[in-house]
C-alpha cells in the first residue's frame, strides 16, 4: 500500500519539516494506532493505512490550517488517478471524506473514518495533548490502556 514511490511523492510535495510534528513520524504513529484500532473494530486496513500518511500531507503550516484535510482530500483524488494509490471507489470515497473532515472534531459516523480519526488524536501526545476519551470516536480507542499507550509512544518521539 504505502510503497517508496509513494512517500517520494509526499516527500516532494510536503511543505513542511519532514520530521517535524505533522511529518513522517507523526504518519508512521498514526498508522500503528489505526492498525492496531481497525483489528479491534473491524475498520478498512487500506483505508486507514492509507489515511495516516495522507492526512496531513497538505499542510501549509504546523498551526491552524483550516483548509489542509480538503487540499489532502483532493491530493488523494489526485494521486488516485496517478495509480499512486488503488483504491476501489467506495475506498476512495471513506479515504477522502476521512482526510477531508479529520480536524473538524466529529466523532460518529462509519467505522473506518471513526478508525483514522481516533488514529490521529492518539497521537496528541506530541504537542502536549493527552487524548481524552469524550474526543475519541471508537471504544477500542477509549480504552484507558490503549490511549496510555499511544501517548507514552508520541511523548517518547519528542522526548
Amino acid at each position: 500500500m504505502i510503497t517508496q514511490d509513494l512517500v517520494r511523492v509526499l516527500q516532494e510535495n510536503f511543505a513542511l519539516d519532514w520530521c517535524g510534528i505533522h511529518g513522517v513520524s507523526h504518519w508512521a504513529r498514526v498508522r500503528e494506532n489505526g492498525l492496531q484500532l481497525a483489528r479491534l473494530t473491524g475498520a478498512n486496513k487500506r483505508v486507514v493505512e492509507a489515511f495516516a500518511f495522507v492526512h496531513d500531507s497538505c499542510r501549509s503550516n504546523d498551526g491552524l490550517d483550516p483548509g489542509h484535510g480538503l487540499r489532502a482530500g483532493k491530493f488523494v483524488r489526485n494521486l488516485v488517478s496517478r495509480r499512486m494509490l488503488l483504491f476501489a471507489p467506495d475506498e476512495l470515497e471513506l479515504l477522502v471524506s476521512a482526510c477531508e473532515h479529520h480536524s473538524k472534531g466529529a466523532t460518529t459516523g462509519d467505522i473506518t473514518i471513526c478508525t483514522c480519526w481516533d488514529a490521529d488524536r492518539l497521537d496528541l501526545g506530541r504537542v502536549g495533548i493527552q487524548p481524552e476519551p469524550a474526543y475519541l470516536c471508537t471504544d477500542p480507542a477509549k480504552n484507558s490502556a490503549l490511549i496510555r499507550w499511544a501517548y507514552e509512544r508520541s511523548v517518547a518521539a519528542w522526548a
